[in-house]
């Protein structure tokens, strides 16, 4: 079977990372998004083990103790992170998986598994930015300051990453998404093992 491909997708928080990462799923097969564990508190909307694994820091921490987690970082005032197990399992079966993660975490990633593609989703404009955070509706005005600040210091990371989208046209830069997953399945290596019966039966 071939082994599936592992993505780490950053962004800012108000750049559409995760709208376009939603509306990418249902349109290729064997695609999933890794579940995050987090100590942040659940949002409206939001579904446990669907959006996040919402947990205590007490149980984080003990998963940091028991090696539990590819990656984790601490984002805000909250921890963030990703079980190596399910990654691995989903991997192991053929299915690309996405890591929604941000710069740190990503670093962690690129140590232990280098081959991992990364893109880093930037929006149009430090306003339009801006315009987007208040549009949530769900921070005050110190919260938001305090992310608009927190975004400069993710975007300034852009350089580590493979690929770079500007999410300014939602269409266009989830047409571009969905082009570097598809280039990729492509890769001469993949399709040398996916392929290996047509290729054997093509030479011979």
């Amino acid at each position: 079977m071939t082994q599936g491909k592992l993505y780490i997708i950053s962004a800012p928080s108000g750049a559409g990372k995760t709208s376009l990462i939603k509306k990418l799923l249902p349109t290729l097969d064997k695609l999933m998004v890794s579940v995050s564990h987090t100590t942040r508190t659940q949002r409206p909307g939001e579904v446990a083990g669907t959006d996040y694994f919402f947990t205590s820091v007490d149980k984080f921490n003990a998963m940091i103790a028991q090696s539990d987690f590819l990656e984790y970082a601490q984002v805000f005032d909250n921890f963030y992170g990703t079980a190596q197990s399910s990654v691995e399992n989903s991997l192991n079966q053929g299915i690309d998986v996405i890591l929604e993660i941000d710069w740190q975490g990503a670093q962690q990633i690129r140590r232990l598994l280098p081959n991992t593609i990364t893109i880093f989703i930037l929006p149009p404009s430090t306003d339009i930015l801006a315009q987007r955070l208040q549009s949530r509706g769900q921070d005050d005005k110190a919260t938001i300051d305090r992310r608009m600040q927190d975004a400069i210091n993710e975007m300034s990371h852009y350089a580590e990453y493979d690929y770079l989208l500007i999410n300014d046209d939602f269409n266009t830069a989830l047409n571009e998404l969905k082009s570097i997953i598809i280039a990729n399945r492509l890769n001469i290596d993949r399709q040398q093992h996916q392929l290996k019966a047509l290729l054997v039966d093509l030479l011979t």
